[in-house]
């Protein structure tokens, strides 16, 4: 590391939107910037979470949802955060077993993964299910204050699926999820890529739907900082933010695909095959394994506006808590929420104060809940 230099510890977890870090540390645009970043790969949120709030980490990946409930103090070792820059838009799926979408599929579920389709199935499929006396089918997501989780019980309640009364919700890192389909302890789950791709391939399971569908263009993943870090290392904040929106450039430009996933299969990052990496970052998108969609806004990132923050966006995960029982309504705690999604730090380390912001929230149903 040269002396002029400013170091960085970046945590993250093996999925395909930490390839914007991954990018900023390997492909020079960190260091462009004046910034020796060091990452980190961790095993899960939990450890991100309580790793960054311990000061092991100055940054990391994290979960979108994940600053705010530390801020409100939902979470253990909870502290003040702030998300100054989204890191990817899209990229979740939800999987079913092989056995769950052959049921479904008896019931009509498009084979396309329209959300109101696949969400009518699943509900015949539990009421079959009911009458037989069969036990409660068990999902599986990444953190209760995750998008998985969100997406996943808003999918299911509009469905006339009621979360943890009809169906069974467990936790578990991103990366055990196709282990545990195939192992018969998940019957489906909601998982960022490539780890629906990796039960598809395997023959295991089938997507369902998937974020893009669910809720365009969401917010996935975050840089996640506490309040304090940021507010004593502003100019290094502002350098890192402007080394990873280079990145994200990068890794969005059609060109640098085979390269990224090249890189984000090495043993360091998310030591798997290239072909797990490859369909999410090309939009190929396998649905079983002789079935594949072209969705080419599956995963995106961007280095620009859309890489902001929206407070909407926080507001709205943020009511997610409220309606599933992890915050109580609070107008305070709402403007917390806001101001963790509050663009102002990227917009004015890329010089785009004053640039205008689409906030609106459009979910398949259209009810915006």
């Amino acid at each position: 590391m040269g002396p002029q230099l400013k170091p960085v510890i970046a945590g993250f977890i093996p999925l395909l939107d930490s390839a914007v870090l991954v990018a900023a540390a390997e492909k020079g645009f960190a260091e462009e910037e004046g910034i020796a970043l060091k990452l980190v790969r961790e095993t899960s949120w939990a450890n991100i979470r309580d790793r960054i709030a311990v000061g092991h980490f100055d940054v990391a990946h994290m979960l979108a949802p994940m600053p705010i409930a530390a801020s409100l103090n939902l979470t253990s070792l909870a502290v003040p955060m702030l998300a100054p820059m989204v890191l990817g838009l899209g990229g979740n799926a939800i999987t079913a077993s092989a056995e769950l979408w052959q049921l479904m599929a008896g019931h009509g579920a498009d084979p396309e993964g329209d959300p109101v389709s696949t969400g009518k199935a699943l509900a015949a499929v539990m009421m079959d299910r009911m009458a037989e006396g069969a036990p409660k089918l068990r999902f599986g997501v990444v953190h209760p204050f995750s998008g998985h989780a969100y997406e996943l019980r808003y999918w299911l309640s509009a469905a006339g699926i009621v979360p943890d009364r009809d169906i069974e919700i467990s936790v578990l890192p991103p990366q055990l999820m196709a282990d545990a389909l195939a192992a018969g302890q998940l019957d489906g789950y909601c998982v960022g890529e490539p780890w629906n791709t990796a039960a598809i391939l395997a023959g295991t399971g089938r997507m369902v739907t998937y974020k893009q569908a669910i809720w365009p263009n969401s917010p996935e993943k975050v840089l996640g900082v506490t309040q304090s870090w940021a507010e004593s290392h502003l100019e290094t904040l502002a350098a890192l933010l402007k080394a990873i929106a280079k990145a994200a450039d990068w890794c969005a430009a059609q060109e640098n695909t085979e390269a990224l996933a090249e890189l984000l299969s090495q043993p360091e990052y998310l030591s798997c095959p290239v072909t797990l990496c490859l369909p999410a970052l090309t939009g190929e998108v396998p649905f079983s394994r002789a079935e594949v969609l072209h969705i080419g806004d599956f995963l995106s990132f961007s280095g620009g506006v859309k890489a902001a923050p929206v407070p909407e966006h926080g507001r709205w995960f943020y009511q997610q808590m409220v309606r599933w029982g992890q915050a109580s309504v609070s107008p305070k705690d709402t403007e917390v929420a806001e101001k963790i999604f509050s663009p102002g730090l990227f917009l004015q380390a890329l010089g785009l104060s004053g640039a205008s912001q689409d906030n609106s929230i459009r979910l398949f149903d259209q009810d915006g809940a």
